[in-house]
């Protein structure tokens, strides 16, 4: 940890990383590329004038702010927003777009879904990509990379989360630079001639006709879904329930291509070129075909981000076994980290980019000392440990975050990964070599067989393991500073375990004190919050009273299925709350020193006593919103996700003629009453 902390470009990295985050959440730096650059130079001009007369430490917080300031300038560079060429910039009420296909993304209920470029409007050359949702149609050909389509329809902003603490896609676009999506049918666009040539468009095809020739071997949906994931980095296929079963068993990162598979081919290749180190720059030679296949492998799994960023991480481990020198591999990290971040700066909040370094530097700094705790004699006892360890190490690494996340803890995690990992380096290359004899006609049947047989006996066993509900811990709550705090006390375990100096003991308490102040921070801030919440779900209704701890439910769905729903799940893990559900028939009621009234499809409001309640309006009633309103001069009216849109547009037009306050959670989100 010493050695790394003297390290320049951990510094450097740290200094890109708080540049990236204040760009991304601020937009701090809003000017155009000419201050941009001049900023840059001087700062640059700064540091060559002044190196000799700035004293050590004045020179070194220069260095770091221009590193700063290269993390806000990268992130600016690339958001297409900021460029004159932006779709945006072009659009108008009866533009005309021609769309270029760059992602197919895994189909929703009603349908399917792309990421395209929006590479022309009207007569303008285009920049910035969108999300491109078309209907399902049975008679429909599906579009590919590199299809081009000619619309003419409106590009509709993304949509916020409707319930507080629900997961929030249009942020998680953002940080793909996607920001407005199109709805289409099979009539609203013309298909063009397919666009010029293009690395990804040639990746595509080349991955279609192995997919096409490995159909030809039967194959079943599961284990075509699964060598699809594992090998040719596509997830489109692989059905909700295995999915689910992956996740639930600890395993899904063995359906992403990732660090473990790139790291487990480094190895397979290491292993297969050791024989040029004997040779005069044996290990340049061996390192350059290293770094050509497993690039080859990258194109061939169609270049997404996960598998770039993979290959890069690992390209620079290569290069840097190749100097044979200590801290090598912990050096490569930070120096391909630094160079990603420069490349494609909102890698930064990818979930796949802070798990696979996390997993990497957890088995790289914890797997060392933790295998050091026993030496088996045994030389199969001794490979299992190993790999024992490097689980451990690896989940210590990334357990904070993924309880962040994921709000789940596989117990048999450690059952999975000894089961599959040790055999997943033949099952992906031989995977390769059933990929290559498919593509040239040349697979065996029984060859075919026996590798979906193993694929299959794979997805059983990770069945089984998702079925042991017991060992799986959901619904687990975890904060960001919670999160944190926590990699904080980990990192001063990990240095307190290394050296027990005073010093080191001292941070380790102080970090203690400081997971212990969160906690009891947050708990206070639980303990004294109250709301009233009519959350949106589409043709139910939901409404919460919360009060500390509790939150009480009104709803007409069942207890065990009100439990299931999402809208609460998410709600009770943000809030580290759990609730209870009360009569549904209950329609009026207060809350804190307001009334509640609640008008469901029978349409009554006429009750004794009533003074500018809110008004909760479900099910369709058939009422006359206007005397609704002459009667009970409702403070605020609220119609929730069980009426039929018609209705709501009426009710809406009503409102705005009578000057009532109207919320529709649909459109609005979850309506939010506080103290």
């Amino acid at each position: 940890m010493k050695k790394l902390l003297e390290y320049p470009p951990f510094h450097f990295l740290l200094c890109v990383i708080i540049g990236i985050t204040l760009q991304f959440y601020t937009q701090i730096w809003h000017f155009n590329f000419l201050y941009l650059g001049c900023v840059s130079l001087g700062f640059l001009t700064v540091l060559y004038f002044l190196r000799k007369t700035l004293t050590r430490k004045a020179f070194s917080v220069v260095s770091l702010l221009l590193f700063v300031f290269i993390g806000v300038s990268t992130t600016y560079i690339h958001n297409p927003k900021n460029h004159k060429n932006y779709y945006k910039h072009q659009l108008t009420d009866n533009s005309t777009s021609i769309l270029t296909i760059q992602k197919v993304l895994k189909p929703g209920n009603y349908y399917t879904k792309y990421v395209a470029k929006v590479s022309q409007v009207d007569s303008t050359k285009t920049n910035g990509t969108i999300l491109l949702n078309i209907q399902k149609d049975s008679t429909q050909t599906l579009l590919a990379v590199g299809n081009r389509i000619f619309i003419k329809a409106s590009f509709k902003e993304l949509i916020p989360p409707l319930n507080p603490h629900q997961f929030d896609y249009k942020q998680y676009l953002a940080k793909q630079y996607i920001y407005h999506q199109v709805f289409l049918d099979k009539k609203q666009f013309k298909q063009l001639n397919d666009a010029s040539f293009s690395l990804i468009n040639l990746s595509a095809s080349i991955r279609e006709k192995v997919q096409t020739s490995l159909k030809q071997y039967h194959f079943s949906n599961d284990e075509f879904a699964v060598i699809n994931a594992l090998l040719l980095g596509q997830r489109q296929e692989i059905s909700k329930e295995l999915l689910e079963s992956y996740t639930n068993a600890g395993a899904v990162h063995i359906l992403a291509i990732s660090g473990l598979h790139i790291g487990i081919l480094l190895l397979l290749l290491s292993y297969l070129f050791k024989p040029f180190e004997r040779i005069p720059h044996g290990i340049i030679i061996k390192t350059v075909f290293i770094v050509l296949l497993l690039w080859s492998f990258a194109f061939i799994a169609g270049l997404s981000a996960s598998v770039v960023r993979a290959v890069t991480m690992f390209t620079f481990v290569a290069i840097g076994q190749s100097f044979k020198r200590k801290k090598i591999i912990e050096y490569s990290l930070i120096s391909s980290m630094f160079f990603l971040l420069l490349i494609k700066p909102m890698f930064l909040f990818d979930v796949g980019f802070q798990l696979s370094y996390l997993a990497v530097f957890g088995i790289v700094w914890a797997q060392p000392l933790l295998y050091s705790l026993w030496k088996p004699k045994l030389w199969l006892l001794d490979k299992g440990w190993s790999l024992f360890t490097v689980s451990i190490a690896a989940q210590a690494g990334i357990l904070p975050i993924s309880l962040y996340y994921f709000h789940q803890f596989p117990g048999l995690f450690i059952l999975s990964n000894l089961i599959i990992i040790p055999f997943l380096g033949t099952i992906l290359g031989c995977g390769i070599v059933i990929i290559l004899l498919a593509t040239f006609n040349i697979l065996h049947q029984f060859m075919a067989d026996a590798y979906g047989f193993v694929i299959s006996l794979m997805n059983y066993f990770v069945n089984w393991v998702a079925h042991q509900e017991d060992f799986l811990f959901k619904e687990i709550s975890m904060s960001l500073w919670e999160m944190l705090a926590w990699y904080i006390f980990i990192i001063f375990i990990f240095q307190v375990w290394i050296q027990k100096t005073s010093k080191s003991i001292l941070f380790l308490l102080t970090s203690i004190t400081m997971l212990q102040g969160v906690y009891f921070y947050q708990k206070y801030q639980i303990s004294n919050k109250s709301e009233f919440i009519v959350f949106h779900k589409s043709r139910h209704s939901i409404y919460g009273k919360r009060n500390g701890k509790e939150l009480t439910i009104i709803s007409s769905l069942n207890d065990s299925i009100l439990r299931q729903q999402k809208v609460l799940q998410s709600y009770r893990i943000g809030e580290h709350i759990s609730s209870k559900v009360i009569d549904s028939t209950i329609n009026v009621f207060s809350y804190k020193s307001k009334q509640v009234l609640i008008v469901d499809s029978l349409g009554a409001y006429q009750i004794d006593g009533l003074k500018k309640p809110i008004v909760i309006l479900k099910n369709s009633p058939k009422i006359n919103l206007n005397r609704l309103i002459a009667t009970l001069k409702p403070q605020q009216i609220i119609a929730d996700g069980s009426n039929y849109k018609s209705y709501i547009n009426r009710w809406k037009e009503t409102c705005y003629k009578q000057k009532a306050p109207f919320w529709y959670t649909g459109q609005n989100g979850a309506y939010i009453l506080k103290e």
